[in-house]
């Protein structure tokens, strides 16, 4: 049996349709044989559907998911847990156990400016992947490795050397296509043209990395309009849905008693990185 957990920084994802990784475990007699972390080569519910039947997943554990989502994963055969929290490997370990309740599809409190799909948890980092991904396309970029499934293990620093990411402390590298939009700008282009075995250090401006933060992205709301909103408190991260029904993560910049304050910038935006990045293996399957 194959168990797909939607994966971040070690902890269950909490929207399965902006996902960018998942961790895929191999079980035999109920117990975790092995594990890995893959790329979500795909966008939208019906693409990441058809990449966990291609990948022959049986259960699907994930946090947020909507009921678009939940009819696509159905339709390829795929068992769906839903509402689990924390680390991925203890949600895996609780499945086997019995003890993982599925809530199906949770996110469906509409309103005008978006939704609310709830708390995820304060320690929970929405919007990184694995500390050095996201969704931003970049500039485009070339080199051998370009449209090539890649595993890279990596060490992420700020300059005053504090290490925020590591794939070494976890043990198994980071796996996506190269030159996908999966991983910031920088990160990208310091892949395109490695070789197998080779480890190089490169410093990151914001404008490789996370971008400059953006004055427009923080935005207020009125609570009597946000579901839910009254249970919110600064600092907590949520995700709001826009206009296109896309999952957008944000977090509680302020709160008064009749309006509440987002702010959808990263939480490195304006931050200069430092990665260290040992290209561990070139695959032939993007």
């Amino acid at each position: 049996m194959k168990i797909a957990v939607t994966y971040e920084n070690g902890e269950v994802f909490q929207h399965f349709g902006h996902t960018q990784q998942f961790k895929v475990y191999e079980i035999e007699d109920g117990q975790v044989t092995s594990a890995a972390v893959i790329g979500a080569n795909g966008s939208g519910h019906g693409a990441l559907a058809e990449l966990l039947a291609d990948r022959a997943i049986d259960v699907l554990i994930c946090g947020g998911i909507g009921g678009g989502a939940e009819a696509a994963l159905t339709e390829q055969g795929i068992e769906l847990c839903a509402g689990a929290q924390g680390s991925a490997d203890e949600a895996v370990s609780a499945y086997l156990r019995g003890e993982l309740v599925n809530t199906g599809a949770n996110c469906d409190h509409h309103h005008e400016d978006g939704h609310s799909c709830g708390d995820h948890g304060e320690d929970h980092v929405c919007g990184g992947r694995e500390g050095c991904g996201g969704c931003r396309s970049g500039s485009a970029i070339t080199g051998k490795n370009v449209g090539k499934t890649v595993r890279t293990h990596y060490r992420g620093t700020f300059n005053d050397g504090e290490q925020f990411d590591s794939s070494y402390d976890r043990g198994e590298p980071l796996e996506f296509v190269c030159g996908a939009g999966m991983m910031i700008p920088g990160f990208d282009a310091a892949v395109a043209d490695m070789e197998v075995g080779q480890t190089v250090q490169v410093h990151l401006s914001p404008a490789e990395a996370y971008g400059e933060p953006d004055p427009a992205a923080i935005f207020t709301v009125e609570i009597a309009r946000l579901p839910g909103a009254q249970d919110l408190s600064v600092g907590q991260q949520v995700y709001l849905q826009n206009a296109y029904g896309q999952p957008v993560p944000v977090k509680v910049a302020a709160k008064d008693a009749r309006t509440v304050t987002f702010d959808a910038n990263h939480e490195m935006a304006g931050r200069e990185l430092n990665f260290t990045i040992e290209l561990v293996e070139v695959l032939d399957r993007s």
